[in-house]
């Protein structure tokens, strides 16, 4: 496979990286994941608009060009006959090389890095999940970034090591609904879709956002809050949203059983993707 590392297109096997990146030494960096349809890139300027705040809060300094990167996507479908496939960008700027000890200094020459795999096929397909054991850490800053910080994470996937198809739901330290390991959750009570706040200290996922505009759109009531788990068990639809599925509707959790794929507004929100996947547009011109 081709990769982008630092300019150059090169095979993934000749990818090197320093000792001495402070992205690897102390987690100084952030990334993006996005679906790129048959050659669209969907919701591109949103993932680059939150990736380039990021990499500011993390005193990266660098300027993502967003026509840089649309060319450099098409380069790498190009290299790897996948023009007409479905497929998922990583996208990853981490700090670069830095002295070792010393974090206060600029970071002025990062680390870029671009590759991309065949994504399965968006198929009507449900899943169970699982309320985990280990809450979900606090941000490391004012707000969770998509950093390198997943630690947290690993350990949720661990704890269901023996159904590693079932998704884990963090609760925080104080009991409440916060997310997925590798989602952001909504569900449905009485017509009206709840899902957590940020303030709870998830990450604000692109597809979130776009599912909340979507909402907006379709007159549908939304609310965000501070809920309970026995307030995630008592509804009659649960959905986890990330870029790289989509929307997939829960079937269960625990003893509780949902509608999951004859739910109303899951296939209300899968109609609105199918109207926008392969629209160029961002979330505010929804």
């Amino acid at each position: 496979m081709y990769i982008y590392c630092n300019s150059q297109f090169i095979k993934d096997s000749e990818a090197t990286i320093s000792p001495f990146d402070h992205g690897f030494l102390y987690g100084l960096g952030a990334f993006e994941t996005f679906r790129v349809y048959k050659g669209f890139p969907f919701l591109l300027h949103d993932h680059l608009k939150r990736l380039q705040n990021a990499i500011n809060e993390l005193g990266i300094s660098y300027k993502i060009d967003a026509d840089e990167v649309v060319e450099m996507i098409q380069h790498l479908l190009r290299l790897n006959h996948c023009e007409e496939e479905d497929v998922t960008v990583r996208y990853n700027i981490s700090a670069g090389n830095g002295e070792v000890g010393k974090l206060l200094q600029p970071y002025d020459s990062p680390t870029v890095l671009c590759f991309l795999r065949k994504a399965p096929m968006i198929q009507r397909v449900e899943k169970d999940a699982a309320i985990l054991q280990l809450r979900r850490n606090t941000p490391e800053g004012k707000e969770r970034l998509k950093s390198h910080h997943y630690l947290n994470n690993v350990l949720g996937k661990r704890e269901l090591r023996e159904t590693p198809d079932v998704e884990g739901i963090f609760l925080t330290e104080q009991g409440y609904v916060a997310e997925g390991i590798v989602s952001n959750v909504f569900w449905v009570k009485d017509d009206i879709v709840y899902t957590p706040s940020v303030e709870t200290g998830i990450l604000n996922g692109i597809t979130r956002r776009f599912i909340i505009k979507g909402l907006e759109n379709l007159n549908i009531p939304l609310r965000e809050g501070f809920y309970t788990q026995g307030d995630l068990l008592d509804a009659t639809e649960v959905m986890i949203t990330n870029s790289s599925q989509e929307v997939i509707p829960v079937k269960r959790v625990r003893d509780a059983t949902f509608l999951g794929n004859e739910g109303i507004i899951v296939r209300q929100l899968r109609d609105l993707f199918d109207c926008y996947r392969t629209k160029l547009l961002s979330i505010d011109e929804l």
